[in-house]
């Protein structure tokens, strides 16, 4: 479903139909709202029988991520661990993001809902997949070494904050719920 054109009216019709508000919805109501100068009174209506109704629980909101991809985490490790190894040696400049991307286009899911399901596929990975997850992330490394230079400008060396800037980019996007502590 498009929501781009969906005005708040449809949007609360929809989810009451539908009994669920997805990441979507919410996103495009939040966005009327603070592109709006003033809403009308059906927008006001309408809001508040959506909020009527998500506290009834008539209409539940969708979270966000109900689920992780334990291979994402795999392959940033790896990548990491690679990445660190090569700059360290050399006066490369890699992108673990780019990297991590690569490998995980290469390399199948595995997704989990619980933290046993996501233990489960780490020990499944770890057993079975890890020589391919080495595998990937060491051809998108000789990939993203052995890249023409298109133009692009590209840093000689990234500097130990870049590097802990993409990783810390990267944990957040990975680990939402990631909470990072001040160091001393």
């Amino acid at each position: 479903m498009i929501m781009s054109v969906m005005s708040i009216e449809k949007i609360v019709e929809q989810a009451l139909q539908d009994g669920y508000l997805t990441p979507v919805m919410e996103a495009e109501v939040g966005r009327i709202c603070d592109h709006a100068s003033e809403l009308s009174i059906e927008e006001y209506m309408a809001l508040d029988q959506l909020m009527g109704a998500l506290l009834t629980g008539e209409v539940v909101a969708v979270p966000r991520k109900q689920f992780i991809n334990v291979m994402e985490e795999l392959v940033l490790t790896e990548a990491i661990a690679s990445v660190a190894e090569i700059e360290a040696a050399s006066e490369s400049s890699l992108d673990v993001g780019d990297i991590a991307a690569y490998a995980l286009n290469r390399l199948p899911p595995l997704y989990a809902t619980t933290e046993e399901g996501a233990n489960f596929q780490r020990q499944h990975a770890k057993t079975e997949l890890q020589e391919l997850i080495a595998q990937q992330v060491n051809a998108a490394i000789a990939r993203n070494l052995h890249r023409p230079n298109d133009g692009t400008p590209v840093a000689s060396k990234n500097t130990g904050n870049e590097v802990l800037r993409q990783v810390s980019t990267l944990l957040q996007a990975y680990a939402p719920h990631f909470e990072q502590k001040s160091q001393h």
